[in-house]
């Protein structure tokens, strides 16, 4: 649901949740069934996020047209941030161990390791060989497992394949092509609108999940949740004040108040819509008075939007160590890094939809074998992290481009400039 509505998504959670809050005690184990609801909504999501991340990256190498320069700068940059901050979110998460506390209290809540795939503990991971054994045997297979890696190959296969016809037609001037692009733009936008239905579930599963869990176990999990809470919005507002002001500072050289003056607008707004993709005409107007050439910010903020998303890259870093923390699985590092570079993977592959980030968490936590019982908690406590890592991907968009664009030389940048230097 909108949230321009009169009704929120996000007031329709916190209503839910209280609603849990106050029943739940007064349900007590009575209340079980209703948790059932958040393991169908979680259900739901997996179903329709594998054709969803399909479908994007096909879109998004179909549409996409840049020279091959600012193309190369604007994936080293993307990939570059996101390393950044899927580091950040990892230190965070093995500092504070912030999934150690709801370990403790959900011991006994968590279904066994054997029912939930395969066990990480004592095991060495070799990400090669982990690589290798998602290449997919067949085109149905990834998408019956929800195998993120599988997903993607095939998406990049068929997207580069599809190009390539594309261009050959268009180089004959025949648009039969036409018909194929359309229909992939026609089923990418079905699949979001189907997603968007499932997401008005969500305050029905807070409900469920939230009800159960006080039910059964009072009100304890929750202090844990709150700590998941505190350590995700630590760890997505440190790599802004870290990383992309460093970025502005020292190589840009345009200005922190001056960025800030302009980021002002898309920042607040990012906050009550939740999502990058409905505050990218604010991103480019903000980016357009701070004087960023309009190739530049259409490759950062537009044509990059697959690639460059470090809030949901962070997000999943942390979570999925505090997912492995709460069952009780002590992650090596080797195998840490294997589950980052599918973080990686997952978060560049779906994108401007509503809880993107939750909605790849997922996939990735089936890929690597971790325990989902977790996520319908999370999933209560959610709408407060989303805000967040679409407050830092709107940031990312709008660091990208400056970066893409190169840094400034001479006099600083006003925020009232609104010519545009030469291309990409």
């Amino acid at each position: 649901m909108s949230e321009k509505s009169k009704f929120p998504l996000s007031a329709q959670i916190g209503v839910a949740m209280a609603l849990g809050l106050l029943l739940g005690p007064v349900l007590g184990k009575a209340a079980g069934p209703f948790g059932e609801i958040a393991t169908l909504v979680i259900q739901m999501i997996k179903a329709v996020a594998a054709p969803l991340m399909f479908l994007s990256i096909l879109s998004a190498i179909l549409k996409t047209d840049v020279r091959l320069s600012g193309g190369l700068r604007m994936i080293g940059f993307a990939i570059l941030n996101g390393l950044l901050a899927l580091g950040l979110g990892m230190l965070i998460s093995n500092s504070l161990q912030p999934g150690a506390v709801m370990r403790v209290e959900l011991e006994n809540g968590l279904a066994s390791r054997s029912a939930t795939g395969p066990d990480y503990a004592g095991k060495k991971i070799d990400f090669l060989k982990t690589l290798v054994s998602h290449v997919p045997e067949s085109t149905a297979k990834p998408f019956v497992e929800n195998a993120v890696i599988g997903i993607v190959l095939l998406a990049l296969l068929f997207g580069f394949g599809l190009r390539k016809v594309k261009r050959e037609q268009e180089a004959k001037g025949e648009t039969s092509f036409k018909v194929v692009d359309d229909g992939v733009s026609i089923l990418l936008s079905s699949t979001e609108h189907v997603l968007g239905w499932i997401i008005r579930l969500v305050p029905l599963a807070v409900f469920g999940v939230v009800a159960k869990t006080v039910g059964e176990r009072g009100y304890s999990p929750f202090v844990s949740l709150g700590l998941y809470v505190a350590v995700g919005v630590l760890g997505l507002v440190l790599h802004v004040a870290i990383v992309y002001q460093a970025w502005i500072l020292f190589y840009s050289r345009l200005g922190l108040r001056n960025f800030w003056r302009a980021a002002r607008e898309p920042v607040i707004y990012a906050a009550g819509a939740n999502s990058s993709l409905a505050t990218l005409p604010i991103t480019l107007r903000a980016l357009d008075r701070l004087g960023v050439s309009k190739a530049s910010s259409t490759l950062g903020a537009c044509v990059g939007t697959n690639l460059n998303n470090d809030g949901i890259i962070l997000y999943e870093g942390m979570a999925v160590l505090f997912v492995a923390q709460a069952s009780g699985l002590d992650l090596s590092l080797g195998q840490q890094f294997a589950a980052a570079g599918i973080c990686m993977i997952a978060a560049m592959g779906v994108a401007g939809v509503p809880e993107a980030g939750f909605i790849s968490l997922a996939l990735v936590l089936n890929t690597v074998g971790l325990p989902i019982e977790v996520l319908p908690l999370l999933l209560s406590v959610d709408w407060v992290v989303a805000r967040a890592r679409s407050v830092t991907n709107v940031l990312s968009d709008m660091v990208l481009s400056i970066l893409v664009d190169g840094p400034r030389v001479g006099a600083m940048v006003t925020s009232d400039t609104s010519s545009a230097r030469e291309g990409v």
